[in-house]
């Protein structure tokens, strides 16, 4: 009988008998898969490694897609590859396993692609039904290495070959800090901060397959906050009511995804205010605004980025309605700002233009917009903090290690995706705004294509003036 690792015996398991182990390799049937078809997002993979493969020509290349994180004791978190493995294997959803490794091996000017796994755990192992990590029976059923070479477009081979390989002296790149074989095997590259570096900066433009999953992530968004509008009512009557909230989304998400693209905020009157409330413990209260920044992630990784300030009530007030028109103002500047060969800051600058000029017509602050515009003064961020955009793909912060030379510093390119978030945030402790409008906080965001003569707003169908968010809570309540 195969000893079973130290990773996958716990303290409280019961060694099974060499006769039940003896038992178990016997009147299994034969089940392989049939009929495999590949995603519509290999070719893609395929085109993107040759890119990564040019860049670092005659240097073998090592991207993992992470071990697992421990949650509690013997308790993982959900897993999640890393993105950078999913953009350049094209492997999603749960067919993406920890510890599994990309390896690129120079070959002449190219690369030959490897997929390392950890295969199905067939019959004939012990592994099947006693091992907690990877065991079919604990975890379900995983493809062999034939059956994921036909899936993926790729050759596959078992993890367990990988550490072997590493050690044969070949000079190697790795993202490092993700996975502790590699890290334990390979010597880090000058050239690793380089490799982040590309990864990342390889996603700034998306292709087809990107845009088009991008899209299908922001109408599923749509449809979780339509269940959102719909508990409401349960929202209102239930202490900690945001948590009615944020489970209506979260049932969307798993439905109709993989999981939330980040934590979900379900921010309720003043707790609209601090920008990444996530312990949506409040109470949700008619009269008051409920600010949801939530996004739905595809079993492919992408995920969508949208915020949506609403009347729990249905209607705004006058108070609310004012300070909302103001930042939906100040959106549609930030909108028009964008096109190819635009400075990427144009669009934060159009938006907090429209935000100070509107604080000084509403009497708040005291100096011109011009003024507060100076990047010396900028008194007018009191009340709205944060920037405007980010990039949005596989991360929620796609693209994070580019530098700001190729990202804030740098100009729009058509194909990038961004959001368009300008808030307003009164505290309830601020003097300065009269009594009527503090605890008041609004956040619009939107996410978009970057097009050669503008833009186009993925989610152009989630309602946003203050009249259609109405109608549109109207029509689900």
């Amino acid at each position: 009988m195969e000893e079973k690792t130290a990773e996958s015996r716990r303290v409280y398991d019961v060694e099974p008998s060499d006769v039940y182990a003896d038992f178990m390799t016997t009147g299994w049937a034969p089940s392989p898969l049939h009929g495999i078809v590949q995603d519509a997002v290999i070719p893609f993979a395929f085109a993107r490694r040759a890119k990564l493969s040019e860049a670092f020509a005659g240097l073998r290349i090592i991207i993992p897609s992470g071990n697992s994180k421990v949650r509690s004791n013997d308790t993982d978190y959900r897993f999640r590859p890393h993105s950078a493995f999913v953009y350049y294997t094209g492997v999603q959803g749960e067919e993406v396993t920890s510890d599994a490794v990309l390896v690129m091996e120079p070959n002449g000017d190219a690369h030959d692609s490897i997929l390392y796994i950890q295969p199905r755990s067939t019959r004939d192992t012990s592994a099947f039904y006693n091992d907690r990590k990877y065991g079919e029976l604990w975890v379900g059923r995983r493809y062999t290495t034939d059956e994921a070479s036909v899936r993926f477009g790729i050759e596959v081979r078992k993890v367990d070959e990988l550490k072997a390989i590493l050690k044969d002296g070949t000079p190697a790149v790795a993202l490092s800090g993700f996975d502790a074989l590699v890290d334990s095997v390979i010597k880090k590259n000058p050239r690793g901060s380089e490799l982040e570096n590309f990864v990342s900066v390889a996603r700034l433009i998306k292709d087809e397959f990107e845009i088009n999953e991008l899209q299908k992530s922001v109408d599923v968004t749509h449809r979780g906050f339509n269940d959102v509008i719909r508990a409401l009512p349960a929202a209102v009557i239930t202490p900690r009511g945001e948590r009615v909230v944020e489970a209506a989304f979260f049932g969307r998400a798993r439905v109709e995804g993989n999981e939330l693209g980040y934590d979900t905020i379900s921010a309720a009157g003043s707790h609209a205010c601090i920008l990444h409330w996530t312990r949506n413990d409040g109470d949700v209260r008619n009269g008051d605004l409920l600010l949801l920044d939530a996004g739905v992630e595809l079993d492919s990784f992408y995920t969508a980025d949208i915020t949506r300030t609403m009347p729990i009530s249905g209607k705004f007030s006058p108070a609310q309605r004012s300070l909302y028109m103001l930042v939906y103002e100040a959106q549609k500047a930030g909108f028009a700002a964008i096109r190819a060969g635009v400075d990427f800051l144009e669009i934060n600058k159009a938006c907090h233009t429209v935000l100070a000029q509107g604080l000084v017509d509403l009497g708040i602050l005291t100096i011109s917009a011009e003024e507060s515009m100076r990047p010396e003064i900028g008194l007018h961020k009191r009340w709205t903090l944060h920037g405007v955009s980010h990039m949005l793909g596989l991360d929620v912060h796609d693209c994070a290690q580019a530098r700001k030379d190729q990202y804030t510093e740098a100009k729009l390119e058509a194909g990038m995706v961004l959001t368009v978030e300008p808030g307003l945030y009164i505290q309830p402790d601020d003097e300065l705004f009269p009594a009527e409008y503090r605890g008041i906080g609004i956040r619009i965001e939107d996410d978009v294509v970057v097009t050669e003569t503008g833009y186009f707003n993925l989610s152009e169908n989630i309602p946003r003036h203050p009249d259609k968010i109405e109608a549109w809570m109207a029509s689900l309540r």
